[in-house]
Order: C-alpha cells, then structure tokens, then sequence
C-alpha cells in the first residue's frame, strides 16, 4: 500500500543520520556542515578603536583650539593617555587612548599648523568601537549542524580559528542498468536510448556537497545487478532508477532483496513517482527511483535531496517551500498528489506548458515545482501556491507543509 509524501519524507529523516566527523581547514570549509559548535576566543574588536581617521577629543574641548599631541596609527603598541588642552591624531582601527571620549573625523575640524580648532559640538563616544560590540568572548558564534558559507569562513578567521570538524561528506553511489540504455559516451543501438538519471542524479548529488561514484552499468541479470549493488554497499546511499514497477522485466527488486534489503516504504501516492522505494542493507541507504526521466528527477528533488540533507547533519534539512502566486490559469485532474515543475520569476509561479513523466526538457526549463493536493482539479490566475525550488536549496530547521491545497 502506498504512504503518504509525509509518511516518506520522516521514515528518510529517520533513516537518514550523519555521517562521521572529519577536521578541515577553514580554507576548505566552504559549503561543509559543523558537527560541533564555535565558541568566540576573543572579543571583536579587542580594545576600544577609531572607526574614522580624525582626532581623540574629550567632550569638554568642543569649540576649542588644541595643539595636537602626537599620532597613533593602527598596530601602535604603546598606552596614551589624554592631555588637557590637546588633541590627538589618530587613524581608523587605531587603539583609544586613555582619556578619550569621542573621535572627530578629520573633515569636521581646522588645522593650522599643530593647532586644531574642534566644531562646537561633540558627541561623547562618535566613532568609538568599544570592545566586544561585534563580538564577545565567549559567546556561541556557530551551532551544530551549520553549513559554512564564505561568511563563517570570516568569522572564524576572525577568532584566529585554523581547523573546524565537520561532518564527512555524504557518498552516495550510482549505477545504471537495462539493456536499452546507454550511457552519453556509448554508441547506440536500434531501439537504445540514452541513460539520462545516473547522469542527473550524479550531477545534483554534487551540488548538494556529495562525493559521487558510478560503478558501471549492470547487464539484466540477478548475478550482474547483484554484483553492482555489493561493490556500492560501502557508500552512505545508493540511488538507482526503474525496475521497481508491475511489470518491469528486469531483476533489480529482487537482486536488493537477496542481499537483505529492509524497506522503509516500497510505493508513495505521488504523481509522478508512486514506485518510489526506500530503505537500506546494512548501514547503506537504497533510494530507487521512477525510471522516466522526469519522475526520476523531481522525485529526486523531493526525497533524494532530503537524504542527503539529513545525511549531510544540517540542522536545516527540512525541505521548505515558498508561497507566492500563479501566473495563469492552470487545470489538472484530481485523484493523487501530483508534482508540477514550472518557473518562478520572483514574483509568480508559472507551470510548465507540456510535461510528461517520460519527459527531459521540461525541468531544464524550470527553477521550481508544486506539489499540488489530490483534492485540486486547478486554479485561477493569482491563487496561492507554494513552490520548492529545485536550482537552490530551500530548507528548514523544522518541518512545515510542502503541499498547495
């Protein structure tokens, strides 16, 4: 019997842990996942500092005439402290000196000679960074399960911080089988075709941050696909495609099955993509999907690429969706839930014009798709939708509903 796309979605985040941990430098840390968290070693900034290149005044001084004392500039070690009736030069990132109460930009007073006439009124600390305003000692700078962008590479370095462990990236294996396909690099035969998914699925599994390997591709026997799926048990997931259906003539079903295949769920009521089937051997996880080029790819979407979430250890490894409108009109048969890819320009949702599970140019021509409740038979121009985009990653650090009623 076929679950529903929520009863899926949580039997493969259950099934779905972390992978183990590694250390890496900062410098490779780009797009990698903590597995523990980041503490801040220092404050940011250290000391009090000159936001502007100016003069250290006291308040007390507006409107006043002052000999200039001396010049800081930034890196200087020594301590200084403040002299009545004078000012001191000091220049962007440069330490406060005792006594100070504010900065002066250099543009707001009159220099003559060593003499430096102040504008008539002071703010008591005008461009002053004051220690630990940006950051303090102390402070949890990063959590667990964090995906590092350029700008946590800044942070980190800021705390002089040269290694982080992370979790190992997930690896998920691929191989192809049926005697009617080819892969893109073969000659063809009469009545062959092309094997689009192993390629689509190796290309997303490394936007998503996975190391991919292509076994090969198996011939229709129980011995041969049996042999593949042994060489690939070392790998995180297994993602295959076809021979799951009524009426598949090939062995794959039966060739997991031997080799101790526990399934999570074998169909899902979805459109495209009820003979869906996930499970594992061992601590390898099997996600097979539809053999259509286009059901493969936007199940893909929705339960390949919440695997790999969860795998990866991001604390935000909820798929999440985007509300917004549709364009047009747009009529649909009622009866399962169904998957619609489309584009999204920003503003609105506009679906797909001709779409067909057998189909490959349609998702090279969208950005996003719908999973629209089996109650819909359609909607007007302007209705509410909501949208999982398929060229950037939409998640969240709790579940909310992916589907448009």
């Amino acid at each position: 019997m076929a679950i529903n796309v929520e009863e899926a979605l949580s039997a493969i985040y259950t099934f779905a842990t972390p992978t183990q941990s590694e250390i890496v430098p900062i410098e490779n840390g780009i797009h990698r996942v903590l597995c523990e968290s980041v503490t801040a070693i220092h404050s940011l900034p250290s000391f009090d500092n000159s936001a502007m290149d100016g003069y250290a005044v006291r308040v007390e001084d507006a409107g006043k005439t002052l000999k200039q004392s001396c010049v800081i500039f930034a890196g200087d070690g020594a301590e200084i402290r403040m002299v009545e009736d004078q000012c001191i030069r000091i220049m962007t990132g440069a330490k406060i000196p005792q006594g100070c109460e504010a900065i002066v930009p250099i543009e707001e007073v009159s220099v003559n000679g060593d003499s430096v006439t102040l504008p008539a009124s002071i703010r008591a600390s005008a461009h002053i960074r004051l220690k630990g305003e940006d950051i303090q000692s102390g402070m949890e700078l990063l959590k667990v399960g964090t995906m590092l962008h350029a700008h946590h590479i800044s942070l980190l370095a800021s705390q002089g911080i040269t290694h982080i462990k992370v979790y190992r990236r997930p690896r998920v294996a691929l191989f192809s089988s049926g005697n009617e396909l080819k892969m893109h690099y073969e000659e063809l035969g009469s009545n062959q075709l092309y094997n689009t998914n192993t390629p689509t699925f190796a290309a997303r599994a490394k936007e998503l941050g996975c190391e991919v390997i292509f076994t090969g591709t198996a011939v229709d026997t129980l011995g041969s696909i049996q042999e593949y799926i042994r060489s690939a048990l070392s790998a995180d997931l297994i993602i295959t495609s076809g021979g799951v259906s009524v009426g598949d003539a090939d062995f794959t079903k039966e060739a997991f099955g031997s080799l101790g295949f526990e399934a999570a769920f074998e169909s899902v009521d979805i459109k495209p993509g009820k003979p869906t089937t996930f499970g594992r051997i061992g601590e390898t996880l099997i996600l097979n999907l539809p053999g259509n080029p286009l059901a493969a790819a936007l199940c893909f979407e929705l339960f390949g690429q919440s695997a790999i979430l969860s795998l990866s250890g991001r604390s935000d490894k909820y798929l999440s969706a985007i509300t917004t409108q549709i364009s047009e009109p747009f009529k649909m048969k009622k009866g399962r839930r169904s998957l619609i890819p489309g584009w999204f320009d920003g503003e609105t949702f506009t679906p797909s014009e001709k779409f067909g599970p057998g189909m490959v140019l349609p998702l090279s021509l969208a950005n996003a798709y719908m999973m629209v409740d089996a109650s819909v038979e359609g909607f007007e121009k302007g209705s509410s939708v909501k949208i999982i985009p398929t060229r950037w990653c939409m998640s969240a650090e709790s579940e909310t509903s992916l589907i448009t009623y």
